[in-house]
């Protein structure tokens, strides 16, 4: 896995999309799983600091010993992290901007509600000459997503929640627009981890790392005569 910054504490490395962090119930035989990847990569044992689903690509933060792990778990705990993703959508969000504040499930057997908000804005919009349902065009826009808290498939399902629904999101989005990508060579989901912002637990100098989007995800956004973001925005 590509590293994209590492000192003898952390880590951050760029997950691609389709590849699962760790066994889990979702796993379904998988055998395959970033955790193993990476301590053989790294050739020492390696402490995950967070998750990202397997379709999603972007910033994976390890640490190599327990007590780093523990500091980064508590600064993000803290909310003293800062994580923006990347996000095609359908349709254009009205406001550009916001925040939706809406609780989740934590997912299969876990039916309790908490509290989830996700901070979004957008970055672009495009509208091409794709038929959508009674429609000639088919609009998409391109969201800059930071969610606050943590809950299960969190954008995903916040996205479904303002019917903007994340295109290529197998469980939660449209299968129309996944289709419509599909068909013109797009098979992942656009969600991309792009930039992680934390506090060295070591020394509290504040780091922020950036994860390019891969070929596949540039290729979506080449469809929709879009350019790829800066790392400034």
């Amino acid at each position: 896995m590509q590293v994209l910054y590492i000192d003898e504490q952390l880590a951050v490395v760029d997950k691609p999309a389709g590849l699962m962090v760790h066994d889990s119930k979702l796993a379904r035989g998988e055998t395959d799983f970033a955790a193993d990847q990476l301590r053989e990569q790294f050739g020492r044992p390696v402490f995950l600091v967070h998750r990202l689903d397997r379709a999603t690509s972007g910033c994976l933060l390890l640490a190599f010993d327990r007590d780093t792990a523990s500091a980064l778990g508590r600064s993000l705990m803290a909310e003293h992290f800062r994580k923006d993703y990347l996000a095609v959508c359908r349709g254009w969000p009205a406001p550009p901007g916001g925040v939706i504040d809406h609780p989740l499930d934590g997912g299969p057997g876990k039916p309790v509600k908490k509290p989830a908000v996700t901070d979004y804005r957008t970055l672009a919009t495009a509208e091409v000459d794709w038929p959508s349902q009674q429609h000639p065009t088919s609009r998409y826009a391109l969201l800059c997503c930071s969610p606050r808290t943590g809950r299960f498939r969190q954008i995903r399902r916040h996205l479904k929640h303002l019917h903007h629904h994340l295109v290529g999101d197998s469980s939660h989005g449209d299968g129309r627009h996944n289709l419509a990508f599909r068909m013109r060579g797009v098979h992942r989901m656009l969600l991309h981890a792009w930039r992680l912002g934390f506090p060295h637990p070591a020394d509290g100098r504040q780091l922020t790392v950036v994860a390019p989007p891969d070929p596949e995800f540039l290729r979506a956004l080449e469809l929709l005569g879009l350019p790829p973001p800066e790392a400034g925005a």
